[in-house]
């Protein structure tokens, strides 16, 4: 039987990985490394690093999959569509890597184990699992598959800025630019933003709560703001500008604290 490991390897610092996750890296034949080409070859390149710094030596194989582009263009209704044809053709090309490389006798070079490194945590706002639970439905490739929590981006940017996500007596909600945009989730003051695009807390000047916005967290191109949105707004939009037109792409996940 092929094995699968799904190995949260953190926001961007390669001592971020748990003891865990650098023992399931000593025990892989074939890493699979989704490519997104050019403008993201940052995550690519961190990628190879953990694997330099924490295989130990183990002997190894790179396999990268061109990662299939996603519409876009569509919004509301069309959206969800949208994402499960992007991952349906995601899910193509991983069935057909896994059964290429991996076989459940061992293969030409006793390759069993493969792995799918994924940036912070694969429990939280990655599609890899229900990609790999895709692949399995479609019944043409078998394996089992074990996930390794990793250091999200969520947790990494409250530590940096040493702040709590929740109060007492209080929750949280983490969400998307896109949601945000469509207005304030209902019952919550504390509000964890990721994948925003669009600047979505520019809507929210008039409640003027305050923000806790971190890019590249755990890198060493990480940039940090925190204040009143009022006053922090215009510049986190300069920082975050420049650094996308200086790196080609961006990171960012912000926490918003009404009072």
């Amino acid at each position: 039987m092929r094995k699968i490991y799904v190995i949260g390897i953190g926001a961007g610092d390669p001592d971020h990985l748990t003891v865990s996750a650098v023992k399931a890296l000593q025990r892989v034949d074939v890493f699979f490394l989704l490519d997104k080409g050019g403008e993201r070859a940052g995550p690519v390149d961190l990628r190879h690093e953990i694997l330099r710094r924490h295989t130990g030596g183990h002997v190894h194989r790179l396999v990268e999959i061109p990662d299939p582009e996603r519409d876009r263009s569509t919004d509301g209704a069309g959206y969800p569509g949208a994402v499960d044809a992007w991952r349906g053709r995601r899910a193509a090309l991983i069935e057909r890597a896994i059964a290429g490389e991996l076989d459940g006798d061992g293969g030409p070079d006793g390759a069993r184990t493969g792995a799918f490194l994924v940036w912070g945590d694969p429990s939280l706002y990655d599609s890899t699992l229900a990609v790999l639970e895709e692949v399995l439905a479609r019944g043409r490739v078998r394996f089992e598959y074990e996930v390794i929590p990793g250091i999200s981006s969520v947790s990494a940017l409250a530590a940096r800025h040493r702040v709590g996500l929740t109060r007492v007596g209080r929750p949280v909600q983490i969400t998307t630019g896109r949601r945000l945009a469509e207005g304030w989730p209902d019952g919550v003051d504390d509000v964890v933003v990721m994948l925003d695009a669009q600047q979505a807390y520019l809507r929210h000047l008039d409640t003027d709560p305050v923000i806790h916005w971190g890019a590249y967290v755990g890198t060493e191109d990480e940039i940090l703001v925190s204040g009143r949105l009022s006053e922090v707004a215009e510049r986190i939009g300069e920082l975050r500008a420049a650094a996308r037109a200086r790196k080609g792409w961006i990171m960012d996940t912000y926490l918003l604290r009404r009072e």
